[in-house]
This record gives structure tokens, C-alpha cells and sequence, in this order.
């Protein structure tokens, strides 16, 4: 027999089911609690409520676990690049020799944007933000990547899938060097995802970018660790679009819009504006922590403690590596990296931030290496959407493929006026 919850209301009683995930994960199902009571939860900003069963990833936040498709977080850091772990994602199982030599022949076939595509970046004003500029880019290309809106087989889901992967990547470099009066680069077929994407940042027509491994390798770590994680702000708008039946490009723009947001996507800005600040306002770090600690200060410790992991972030353990070998190989003159480090350590030592479990989380680490690579401060968050793309791609495909879903569709408590008469316009 099934494990049941049971709630009473006005003296009757309900049984409602226990939904148990394979990781021993407990919810109670209250899809038909409106038809069977009239009631509905009331969950501001869905902290407790589960909106859909996911087999994509699997976190724990006590336990500092993070895993894609069931594979540690850690042994994909260790063995896998950035596409093969996008394709784990959303194809469901690491790839063959031959699945991993396809997809690489469509990511490099189709990285390429449209000529007219090209036209477009002129249209933006000198200001616009790269994230703007991705969003409305992203829709612009199903127009010329799937005019028709839908698939019609798995073969067309993975070439479109790879499309948008390969100019996700373009996008986001064109839109800085459009952004920076600086001609758009073109994408080599021989370098590395990773490598591309610093390529067609920082070449020039008359000279190519080399980059190093360290930073290839700290490059590929941080959009690894980034390409998915579970049902944040942006995945869950990505899978409210998809729900309505939009297609992937529109989904994922919306997912773009969503990570846009300063509370999302933008944590690993503040931990930059955060040394700013030290550096700028000439405090040492350990007066900035002192001011930390001061409760009567407003000042805050960015880049340290998570929403969802209660110890550490495992994610940020990787990066720390990458970040340490990357920035020891580089022997780069930076002050603001210098006050990063110093701050780091000190927090680690300080039993007041060890107490309430604030450790480096994975966007002090991604701050530092993509300030270290050059990445201005307004792309710091087109990196993490390039990042995320595998995540959004394999959660509209969840959606997608489910016979049994249903447009999203919550529900609300309404506050407000009782009704009321209307008034002329005189007596108002």
C-alpha cells in the first residue's frame, strides 16, 4: 500500500499520495487537491512546491551532491568536455565514439550565423546590453534555423540542438565585438568549443587569439558547471514557455530573459563589483569582513553560501582548482584578484562565516576566472546562458516529450478589492 498524507479540513478528512523520486526524494501530490476540496496551496515564490518530475539532475543540498543524468558532478569535471556533457543532458546518456563524432560535425557545420542574422547587430544601439542583444538573437534564429516551428523526428531535434548550442556561442561573441566597434570574428573548425568562443572574443582579422590550456581548461570547467541546475528561475521559465507549446528558441530566449534578472544571473557580477568596492574604497579585506559581521552595516559578503547548498557547493570546489591552476600559469598583475584571494582565505578561517555555513559558492570562483580571461563585467552573464543552454535544451525536450503535460498554469489568492461599483468619470 502506498504512503498517503493526510489533511482535514472543516472536519473532513483527505488522503492525498506520496510521490517518493528515485533518490528517495518525498513530495505529496496535491494535483487534485482543488477538485477534491476547492482549496489551493499557497507557496510564494514555490520554495516548497515541486512543479514537475525531472530525471535531468539530481541535487542534494545538505550533502553537497550535484549530478547530471546520475553521473557525480565531479567525475564529469574530471573526464568530460562541454558538448559532451550538453549531450548527456539532453540526449539521456554519455555519447559513443560515433554520437560524439556527429554531434561535433553539426556544432561545427552550424555555428555559423546567417548573413542576414549579421545585419542585425547593426540595429542595436552602441549600449545595449549583450544580454538583450542574445535574447532577441536567439528568436531571430529559429526564423532561419526552423521556419517551420516544430520537428518532425529526433534527426531534426539534434541538428537543432547543435545549431543552437554552436550560435549560442557566436551570438554572444558578436554581440561584444559589435558592441566594441571591433569586425565579428568567424569560427574556426579546428579549436575546441571553449577555445572558439575565446577565439571569436579576442582575435582580430589580422591576428588570432592563442589562448593557453589553463585557461581553456578553467574556460570549459566553468560552462561544465554551469549547464544545469535543476528547477532554478530561468529552467523553470524555460519549461512554463515550453508547456504552452512554444518552440525551442522561443523557450530558450525566455530562459535568457529570465537569467537576466540581478538575483539569477547576476551573482557573479557582484562579486566583482563587491573587490571593486574594497579596492576603490581602499579597506583592507579584513575590514570589509569586520564591516561584514557588523550588523549594523548593510554591507554584504558576495560570492559566499547558497540558496540550495547548506555546506558547501561542490561546483565551487572544481572551480577553485581551475581558478588556482589557471591564475598560477597566467602570473597576471590584478589587484582586484589579489583582494579575491585574500578574502577567501580570511572568510575560510573565520569561525563567524564557518558557523553559518557561508563558503565560497561557485560564483566567486566563475567571477574571478572570467574576469582573469578578460570577459567583461556586462558578458558575465551571457557566459553563464551560454553555459546553461544544454540545461534549458534537455528541460524543453522533458516537456516536449511528455504525452501527459499540460500548459503550466498556477494558481493565485487574490487580495484585492471586494466589488465595487463603477464611477463617472465627475464623481471619482
Amino acid at each position: 500500500m502506498s504512503e498517503t498524507a493526510n489533511l482535514t479540513v472543516n472536519g473532513q478528512s483527505y488522503d492525498l499520495p506520496i510521490v517518493t523520486g528515485s533518490e528517495g526524494e518525498q513530495g505529496v501530490d496535491i494535483s487534485k487537491l482543488r477538485s477534491s476540496t476547492g482549496l489551493i496551496t499557497l507557496d510564494d515564490g514555490y520554495a516548497n512546491t515541486g512543479s514537475c518530475t525531472s530525471a535531468i539532475t539530481f541535487i542534494d543540498g545538505e550533502k553537497g551532491i550535484l549530478r547530471y543524468r546520475g553521473i557525480p558532478i565531479e567525475d564529469l569535471a574530471k573526464n568530460s568536455s562541454f558538448i559532451e556533457t550538453a549531450e548527456l543532458l539532453i540526449f539521456g546518456d554519455l555519447p559513443n565514439a560515433d554520437e560524439r563524432a556527429e554531434f561535433r560535425y553539426l556544432l561545427s557545420e552550424n555555428s555559423w550565423l546567417h548573413r542576414d542574422m549579421r545585419n542585425h547587430f547593426d540595429a542595436f544601439p552602441k549600449n545595449a546590453h549583450p544580454m538583450s542583444i542574445l535574447s532577441a538573437m536567439i528568436s531571430a534564429l529559429q526564423s532561419h534555423d526552423l521556419p517551420e516551428h516544430r520537428f518532425t523526428d529526433e534527426k531534426g531535434f539534434r541538428l537543432a540542438a547543435a545549431s543552437l548550442i554552436a550560435k549560442t556561442r557566436t551570438i554572444a561573441a558578436a554581440s561584444y565585438k559589435s558592441h566594441i566597434g571591433q569586425p565579428i570574428m568567424f569560427p574556426r573548425y579546428d579549436l575546441s568549443y571553449a577555445e572558439n568562443f575565446l577565439h571569436m572574443m579576442f582575435s582580430m582579422p589580422y591576428r588570432d587569439f592563442e589562448t593557453t590550456p589553463e585557461v581553456a581548461h578553467a574556460l570549459n570547467m566553468f560552462l561544465v558547471l554551469h549547464a544545469d541546475h535543476e528547477q532554478n528561475c530561468s529552467t523553470s521559465t524555460v519549461r512554463m514557455v515550453a508547456s504552452s507549446g512554444a518552440n525551442l528558441y522561443a523557450s530558450v530566449s525566455a530562459g535568457v530573459n529570465a537569467l537576466w534578472g540581478r538575483l539569477h544571473g547576476g551573482a557573479n557580477m557582484a562579486v566583482i563589483e563587491m573587490l571593486q568596492q574594497i579596492h576603490e574604497g581602499k579597506l583592507t579585506p579584513k575590514k570589509y569582513l569586520d564591516l561584514v559581521k557588523d550588523r549594523r552595516s548593510d554591507i554584504k559578503l558576495m560570492g559566499f553560501g547558497h540558496r540550495v547548498y547548506r555546506n558547501f557547493d561542490p561546483r565551487a570546489v572544481i572551480l577553485k582548482d581551475a581558478a588556482d591552476s589557471m591564475l598560477n600559469a597566467m602570473h597576471i598583475t590584478d589587484p582586484l584578484l589579489d583582494i579575491a584571494r585574500e578574502v577567501e582565505q580570511l572568510a575560510l578561517a573565520d569561525d563567524y562565516f564557518a558557523s553559518r555555513r557561508l563558503y565560497p559558492n561557485v560564483d566567486f570562483y566563475s567571477g574571478i576566472i572570467l574576469r582573469a580571461i578578460g570577459i567583461p563585467l556586462d558578458m558575465f552573464t551571457v557566459m553563464f546562458a551560454i553555459g546553461r543552454t544544454p540545461g534549458w535544451i534537455a528541460h524543453w525536450k522533458e516537456v516536449t516529450d511528455n504525452a501527459a503535460q499540460r500548459i503550466y498554469r498556477p494558481r493565485q489568492i487574490y487580495v484585492g478589492p471586494t466589488e465595487r461599483a463603477w464611477l463617472p468619470r465627475s464623481e471619482r
